[in-house]
């Protein structure tokens, strides 16, 4: 539990970005994985969204271009709720600071275990069942958790900058070995950065396919044991909290 406090609180360490970001990593993975099962669309990619909103432009796509802009737009609402509650509990000198964004992940997690088959009959304004837009905020909300941690070295959400490091070290690494006999310019690799991007990719790989195989056999129930995950990084952070306000009320008693 003393481990677990320390994953989402206000104390940073290069250790605990890592850990933190593997574990939110294998979640974003697991939850990417199934909601392709379930709408045949990847709620955390942006970059397909943003292609999208252009094509429906130039294609004169009413509902391609809804698609898109609710996608967005919830995915940007969640970053935004979570940068204000981070400083909301900053202000207020919390010790869980990025546990109350990841609490609220849960919740919504909890609920769309189970509710999930009846916001995919909800209808909105985007032509887009409900269920796109939760799914779409609740990775907008992690992948600013993870950014916000580590000063936006992070991305759990995203495997895009990921493979793009990971490529850049490995053709370092190439280089170096290539010109080793020759007089060049000293090229330095770098090991962590390497091992990081590959944590996160692998771990973002596993969560897929447990996503893809739990979502198949069990459903929507599957994401039960994803947010008692997301429960277990954000509770001991905030139980502490809990603890220090009930003091501060005794002692002014």
């Amino acid at each position: 539990m003393r481990r677990l406090r320390h994953l989402t609180n206000r104390h940073r360490s290069p250790s605990t970005n890592i850990a933190l970001g593997l574990l939110l990593a294998f979640n974003a993975g697991a939850i990417n994985a199934g909601g392709f099962l379930v709408l045949h669309m990847y709620t955390s990619h942006m970059t397909g969204f943003a292609s999208q909103l252009a094509d429906a432009l130039i294609l004169s796509d009413n509902k391609l271009l809804l698609n898109a802009t609710g996608a967005i737009i919830a995915f940007m609402i969640g970053a935004a709720t979570c940068s204000f509650l981070v400083n909301w509990a900053r202000q207020h000198g919390l010790y869980g600071v990025y546990a109350i964004p990841l609490l609220l992940e849960a919740l919504m997690m909890l609920n769309f275990g189970l509710i999930g088959t009846v916001t995919l009959t909800w209808n909105t304004p985007f032509a887009l069942p409900l269920t796109v837009l939760l799914l779409s905020f609740m990775m907008g909300l992690q992948n600013a958790v993870g950014s916000k941690t580590s000063g936006g070295s992070i991305r759990t959400t995203h495997m895009t900058g990921n493979i793009t490091d990971l490529g850049m070290e490995l053709g370092k690494i190439m280089f170096i070995t290539r010109m080793s006999s020759k007089k060049t310019r000293r090229v330095q690799h770098n090991w962590r950065r390497l091992h990081v991007s590959l944590g996160l990719l692998g771990m973002f790989i596993v969560g897929g396919g447990t996503g893809a195989l739990g979502f198949k056999f069990f459903g929507f129930i599957f994401v039960l044991p994803l947010a008692a995950l997301l429960l277990t990084l954000s509770i001991p952070p905030l139980l502490r909290d809990v603890n220090k306000i009930k003091s501060q009320i005794t002692s002014n008693n």
